[in-house]
């Protein structure tokens, strides 16, 4: 039987990546990264909440490494970092949240996913 080595964090980076996680939109907004890049304005239009909110819970996930952003034009997009020492903790966490893909489905279906290209 192998066992699975696991890289440990310091328990600075657990507690700041647990409180992160403690609030429900950010934990939502990574569980709809997992598998698809996502644009602040389709944040904004999911959550219902005002741009620069959006914009600060995913500058808190960015400072700690969990996200990365990329600019097009005037807009950011954000992925889940799969590089960050972090991810392996992220990716458990994640696995016992449900599956927000109809969010995003619906949100294509009503023409609004990646409307600010």
């Amino acid at each position: 039987m192998s066992v699975k080595k696991v890289k440990q964090i310091e328990f600075a980076d657990a507690a700041r990546v647990f409180k992160l996680l403690g609030d429900q939109n950010r934990l939502r907004m990574l569980k709809m990264l997992e598998n698809s890049e996502c644009c602040v304005c389709e944040f904004v239009e999911i959550f219902q909440v005002s741009q620069p909110a959006i914009s600060q819970h995913l500058r808190k996930l960015r400072d700690v490494g969990i996200v990365k952003e990329k600019r097009k034009g005037q807009w950011m997009f954000y992925s889940l970092n799969k590089e960050t020492d972090l991810y392996p903790v992220i990716e458990d966490i994640l696995s016992y949240i449900p599956d927000q893909t109809a969010v995003l489905d619906d949100l294509a279906q009503n023409g609004l996913r990646i409307r600010c290209d």
